[in-house]
């Protein structure tokens, strides 16, 4: 039985079946794949992803990864650890404490919903891609309780495999201001600028020289500088409309929203982040964040090309909502 009678306007709701779980990420077909296995010509690769404690103190409250020591269960330290007087065995072990959307990340379907009426009561309820909803298919956080998304967790993505054809597109190369919200008009001028082209399956990974600039200055790095770079412009209805039509199964950006919100008139009753609802919410679009293009940037354009192998599944961390991502471009 359906979970819904009403879904979102703009929604695909059910597309792929009422237990759908991954959205548009059943658009990556073997057929689709091959396409991109194909883009792999050199055999060179690119690592897509900041350090794992960068953007250092950008990111408000979500904390950079700490490292510690393991321990036996009498409590001996496993690091620079002999076992045993007799033997010539020196063992390190570690763990780490992180938040796992504080550096390069995928953003789960379940970590963005929506106040919609779902099943027609006239009280909206607090739902998610495909109709989930917090009050029942989540563990809501509580004393000794620990958070957990029962649907639409983070495993749902990794157990994809998250593999298909990148497509960068340099948005500097827009026509738009620099520090502007990205719209339509502007994001189709780069893509033509570098003969890219967007179908259905790809992923549409957003070029802005943000990543470039924390990964260079870390945590001395000019914050009125940083604000300065473009994102995407969810206020524009032919963008959204084209997100839809263009068949992309995610997009990944360099910078921490994927979307620009600074300037855009809020109205009551609408979304703050209309690119996240779009995507997350409507479509089941994956949303990466934080990501670094720098490196294969530069190379796909001294070659005259936008297209490239893309490899990046989170963590197979079941009940996540976000995941540290770790793609490599292959061209």
């Amino acid at each position: 039985m359906s979970r819904w009678l009403k879904r979102p306007e703009g929604s695909n709701w059910g597309q792929f079946g009422d237990d759908d779980q991954v959205g548009r990420m059943n658009l990556v077909t073997p057929e689709r794949r091959r396409r991109a296995l194909a883009e792999a010509r050199e055999g060179q690769v690119f690592f897509l992803g900041l350090p794992l404690d960068y953007p250092k103190a950008l990111v408000s409250g979500r904390q950079p990864p700490r490292l510690e020591p393991t321990s036996t269960g009498d409590g001996q330290v496993i690091y620079d650890w002999q076992i045993g007087a007799d033997s010539t065995d020196v063992v390190n072990d570690d763990r780490v404490i992180m938040d796992l959307q504080y550096s390069s990340q995928w953003d789960g379907l379940s970590h963005y919903g929506a106040c919609f009426d779902a099943d027609g009561d006239g009280v909206a309820e607090h739902v998610f891609y495909n109709g989930y909803r917090s009050d029942n298919d989540f563990v809501q956080p509580g004393d000794g309780v620990a958070p957990r998304a029962k649907a639409l967790g983070i495993e749902n993505l990794a157990q994809t495999c998250v593999q298909g054809r990148g497509v960068l597109v340099d948005v500097r190369k827009s026509g738009a201001a620099p520090h502007g919200g990205i719209g339509y008009d502007a994001l189709m001028a780069a893509i033509e600028t570098q003969g890219a082209d967007v179908d259905e399956g790809d992923f549409l990974c957003l070029y802005t020289g943000y990543g470039d600039m924390i990964l260079r200055d870390g945590a001395n790095v000019d914050r009125a500088a940083l604000a300065a770079f473009p994102g995407l412009d969810g206020s524009d209805p032919a963008l959204l409309d084209w997100i839809d039509r263009s068949g992309l199964v995610a997009i990944c950006a360099d910078n921490p929203m994927v979307e620009k919100i600074d300037g855009i008139t809020h109205c009551a009753g609408t979304a703050r982040l209309p690119v996240h609802e779009h995507c997350l919410v409507k479509l089941g679009i994956h949303l990466g964040e934080f990501w670094w293009f720098g490196g294969i940037a530069a190379w796909l354009a001294e070659h005259g090309r936008a297209h490239f192998l893309l490899t990046a599944p989170p963590l197979n961390l079941p009940g996540a909502v976000g995941s540290p991502a770790t793609p490599v471009g292959t061209v």
